[in-house]
């Protein structure tokens, strides 16, 4: 599946020629594309080792870095930035909204810089770039489907304890914009299907897609999969002793669940490609700790199948470690107990669903949401 995830044949040609810079900042590189209205123009990715990012004492600290990696990018496909008419960018971490794309105002840009989110993510500095570049050449910027993408259902956010309340924090993003690719691939209308969406990047979501909305999803920061960077569900009695030990600050233990847990906590990186040499050339502690992930993955794909309430269309599998055809493979085989239909999405769709996203407002297809109305109505 690759592709706009929806038709735009019906919208004009000023609006599929419209130059759109797309911005998206990730845990270890920037995104950064150039689209004639959904079909791109240029793509690149500027990598953030750890190593060059570890420096940096706050997220958004990050700013200076991740703008010069956009602007970087258009110096060196010799793109003169006067000639952009638009900007769309990931959303990050946000309030709680529903999903949509949403115009990035000076109230978002503030809420941003006076900590007015839910956690920290690179994805925060795409709406902080894109809204000074928007200043900057007198462009509109927009941001599409956050991390903070809520609709969830109300039995979704009971955690098992009072007080403590699941939060919908995912890569709705990428679980949008596939679900929608599968369900034309499945000659179905999106509202109508029943999907299973597992992204499978440096963080995990995995998540139950009815009616058209994402009702429930992994937290990567809390809870599903261990994934490359992050720990995922944890044993309760054994990290409330690793919080009182004494040897952990509450920022170190955030960090360490959310940067140095999964691959590179056992195996000391984030890149499933080195793990699988390590696991061909007869490393015996990297080939259990991969088949455990692909195994926790597996288990989680089977619980948002019950999420789903009725038997699941289809269950799609995206994100970079999908690249990976041993590890698709492998995957496949614990899922094929489920008698689904499986969908493999290699990569990632979040550029071009950005892209394709704000044409579909521009032409009307779409219905532009207001942030500052959004947060105002839920407090």
């Amino acid at each position: 599946m690759s592709g706009p995830p929806f038709d735009l044949s019906g919208s004009s040609d000023r609006l599929r020629e419209m130059r759109i810079l797309v911005i998206n900042p990730g845990g270890g590189s920037t995104k950064v594309a150039v689209f004639n209205g959904p079909k791109p123009l240029f793509s690149e990715s500027v990598e953030h080792p750890p190593n060059k990012l570890v420096r940096f004492g706050h997220v958004l600290d990050q700013y200076e870095l991740r703008k010069s990696a956009v602007l970087s990018v258009l110096d060196q496909q010799k793109f003169d930035s006067s000639r952009l008419e638009a900007i769309a960018t990931r959303g990050g971490p946000l309030k709680p909204l529903p999903s949509g794309v949403y115009r990035i105002t000076p109230r978002v840009a503030a809420d941003i810089r006076h900590g007015q989110y839910q956690t920290l993510h690179p994805a925060l500095l795409g709406p902080l770039i894109g809204y000074e570049l928007s200043q900057e050449l007198g462009i509109p910027a927009y941001f599409v489907d956050p991390e903070s993408t809520d609709e969830f259902r109300d039995i979704a956010r009971i955690s098992g304890f009072n007080g403590i309340q699941r939060v919908a924090l995912s890569h709705a993003l990428s679980c949008r914009a596939v679900a929608q690719a599968a369900a034309q691939k499945l000659k179905k209308p999106y509202k109508k299907c029943r999907l299973v969406i597992a992204h499978l990047g440096t963080g995990i979501t995995v998540a139950a897609h009815v009616g058209g909305r994402q009702v429930d999803a992994t937290n990567a920061n809390d809870d599903g999969p261990f994934s490359p960077q992050r720990s995922g569900s944890l044993p309760l009695s054994g990290l409330v002793r690793a919080c009182y030990s004494g040897k952990y600050t509450e920022l170190a233990i955030l960090r360490l669940l959310t940067t140095r847990g999964g691959l590179v906590s056992y195996l000391g990186t984030d890149d499933i490609r080195r793990v699988e040499k390590a696991v061909a050339a007869g490393n015996k502690s990297a080939e259990l700790v991969y088949r455990a992930l692909v195994y926790q993955i597996a288990k989680e794909v089977g619980a948002y199948a019950v999420a789903c309430e009725g038997k699941p269309d289809a269950i799609v599998l995206t994100g970079g470690m999908t690249m990976s055809e041993k590890f698709t493979t492998d995957l496949k085989k614990w899922l094929a107990p489920l008698e689904v239909k499986i969908l493999v999405s290699p990569g990632e769709e979040e550029m071009s669903a950005m892209a394709a996203h704000l044409v579909a407002v521009l032409s009307g297809k779409e219905k532009e949401r207001s942030y500052d109305q959004e947060t105002a109505l839920r407090g």
